[in-house]
């Protein structure tokens, strides 16, 4: 009663000035009553190893038990461009699960490419979370209305007037702090990529004024059919909802101008487009005559349930999943080194105590982190730092992202620009004895410990986790290396083309308001980072 009573006087403040439009937040609710699927079980009937993408590969996906194969997609272009590849080679399916979705350029030009798919018969699913997308003022919803593609948003906000959007945060504040933050693109049941990257122009392309430095994997073969279980599982959770009950998902005249953008790309960008063509076409035909660089081995992919969500926060405290627990059993088995690239890294004290136990008896950790200047969340790096000191004196080596020398010169010429006009470390991944990889959406931080729902992969290759570790180890060579000198940080590292390794007493390439907000965000409790 007293939530009814909430709704209706939040809507009574706000119908003078922009009308009371709400949206289901599950779909126990009786506005989807009668609500009928577009895309069904039926439509998941075939056998993935006999489309044309598994087909390629029928030798190497039959040769073993449970057999996968990966291969690592290291920067933002590459990472698109196959994305378009696999949705033009799609003969049944695709799944795209993400927490951002940004709207932009480059989106467009991928769900465009969903569309094409879903022309010629694809069945397309779409999952996009709430307060990553605002989904109700981004086109990706408006495809609902095609035959063959279905979307849905996880975790609603229920009013969606702007006056009101942000204040239901915290009336509901346990539910909607907790966030999907997993990310999946699926093909034909067979092939998916995982990694750190959501959608949108700045993980995509390094010409972005904010870009993300991150790392994608493409799998192939047996562990798709556990991301599928995964998709599916939040897919059919009560917390879903139909994008069918967003105002403008129906807009046919919103649907006209989507369409509209999609013809202006074909025909005002024609050159570009044919450069774009020649990409993607020389993407597939590297995949279908086997050039990609795929290791193979045994994986696991393990993902929150989204009933995460849900939990009060003294469960979401005391919550031990899957992917957690994997976590301390790869390390607990681990004998000579890990090698980790974490974009947000807060241990907590649990975890550090655990490294520093590892470190002591003789497992060497290799890390690399965002540093202050690099940060897009100087709030995670105020709470970083009260572990650095006690990880280096322990024997770790720890690394801080350095700023690329064209961010530095776009400063000095540009006084205007924005502290967001950088590169940010954005990877999420491990390496164990140079022999299992960890990749995916998962933070080493209290986020996406204890409140979002993320996934992992973990994969079992020598000769992959080598490929994945030699990556962590080039980012070392373009960052800084942390150490103390009587008790205080110390920042050694060299740009291309310096003469002689730079040395700093303080954060590098940061301001002084920079540093004043990093002390201040201290006040903000580490759970809540």
């Amino acid at each position: 009663m007293f939530s009814q009573f909430k709704k209706v006087s939040m809507c009574l403040v706000a119908l003078p000035l922009f009308g009371c439009t709400t949206v289901p937040t599950t779909t126990r609710d009786p506005r989807l009553n009668g609500y009928e699927a577009k895309i069904t079980d039926a439509d998941f009937d075939y056998d993935p190893m006999q489309t044309p993408i598994a087909q390629c590969y029928a030798g190497e996906l039959t040769n073993g038990s449970e057999i996968s194969g990966a291969t690592l997609i290291e920067d933002g272009l590459s990472a698109f461009v196959i994305r378009a590849a696999f949705a033009r080679m799609a003969t049944k399916t695709i799944d795209l699960q993400t927490y951002i979705y940004s709207n932009d350029f480059t989106s467009h030009i991928l769900i465009g490419e969903l569309k094409k798919a879903a022309d010629r018969g694809v069945k397309v699913r779409i999952l996009l979370d709430d307060y990553g997308t605002q989904s109700d003022i981004v086109d990706v919803i408006l495809l609902n209305q095609h035959p063959n593609i279905e979307v849905k948003v996880f975790n609603t906000v229920s009013n969606r007037t702007r006056l009101l959007y942000y204040p239901q945060f915290l009336m509901d504040f346990n539910r909607l702090n907790s966030r999907m933050h997993n990310k999946l693109f699926i093909v034909d049941n067979v092939a998916y990529i995982t990694g750190g990257r959501n959608v949108g122009s700045n993980y995509f392309y390094p010409e972005t004024a904010s870009n993300f430095s991150d790392t994608d994997v493409l799998f192939l073969g047996d562990m798709t059919r556990y991301a599928t279980q995964s998709f599916n599982e939040y897919w059919t959770h009560h917390l879903a909802i139909p994008a069918s009950v967003f105002p403008k998902a129906n807009s046919k005249k919103a649907m006209r101008k989507l369409e509209g953008k999609f013809q202006r790309l074909q025909t005002e960008g024609a050159d570009e487009l044919r450069k774009y063509n020649t990409i993607i076409s020389m993407a597939q035909r590297e995949y279908k005559t086997k050039k990609f660089d795929f290791s193979w081995g045994h994986g696991k992919f393990l993902a929150d349930p989204p009933q995460k969500v849900e939990m009060t926060m003294r469960e979401k405290e005391l919550y031990r999943g899957e992917i957690i627990t994997a976590l301390q059993n790869l390390w607990d088995k681990t004998r000579n080194n890990v090698y980790l690239s974490a974009a947000y890294f807060v241990p907590g004290q649990g975890g550090l105590e655990h490294m520093l136990r590892e470190e002591n008896s003789g497992v060497h950790l290799t890390i690399v982190t965002n540093s202050l200047a690099s940060t897009n969340a100087p709030t995670v790096y105020a709470k970083w730092e009260k572990y650095r000191k006690k990880l280096i004196e322990s024997g770790a080596d720890v690394y801080e992202f350095m700023l690329s020398a064209e961010n530095l010169r776009g400063k000095q010429h540009d006084r205007e620009r924005k502290q967001s006009s950088f590169s940010v470390l954005h990877s999420k991944t491990i390496v164990f004895d140079d022999d299992i990889s960890w990749i995916g959406s998962f933070n080493l931080d209290p986020r996406s410990a204890y409140f979002n729902t993320e996934n992992v992969a973990i994969f079992e290759s020598r000769d992959f986790a080598q490929k994945l570790r030699d990556m962590i180890i080039k980012d070392t060579q373009t960052s800084w290396h942390v150490t103390l000198d009587d008790g205080q940080p110390v920042w050694t590292g060299m740009r291309p083309g310096d003469p002689a390794p730079r040395v700093y007493h303080r954060s590098p390439d940061t301001t002084i308001f920079r540093r004043i907000l990093k002390v201040m965000t201290r006040l903000v409790p580490e759970k809540f980072v």
